[in-house]
């Protein structure tokens, strides 16, 4: 009887420390990736964005927002989100004819991706006029 009461006792501590608390972000776009489609450089200006939720219970902080060029400008919000608000993080994309296919990495204090770093993608093909 002392083991069993003894294993649910550590049981119970042991899940207490996967139990996640802190900010949280879930983005509304499907794999984090938003589809630009097919688009004509002089009919779009090529600003997307990115909405997100603060689904955990602390305030979320984005610190930076990185692209992997200069033809993707990212703007990230300036102030905390508070738990249970959203947010977006907007993409300017240069509209350079050709496929569409970078990468921007957003860092926070997020506790539900690994170091509060998580990638979003853009997709699409900019068509020349």
């Amino acid at each position: 009887m002392k083991n069993i009461a003894t294993l649910i006792a550590i049981i119970l501590i042991s899940s207490m420390g996967f139990a996640q608390s802190g900010a949280k972000i879930e983005f509304k776009a499907n794999n984090n990736t938003v589809d630009y489609g097919t688009i004509s450089k002089k009919s779009d200006n090529g600003v997307r964005s990115f909405e997100f939720t603060n689904t955990g219970d602390a305030p979320l902080i984005i610190s930076n927002v990185l692209s992997t060029c200069g033809c993707t400008v990212p703007t990230k919000p300036t102030e905390p989100i508070m738990p249970g608000k959203k947010g977006k993080i907007d993409i300017k994309y240069s509209m350079i004819p050709g496929p569409i296919r970078k990468t921007i990495t957003v860092e926070s204090n997020a506790v539900n991706y690994e170091d509060g770093r998580v990638a979003l993608k853009i997709k699409g093909e900019v068509i020349p006029d």
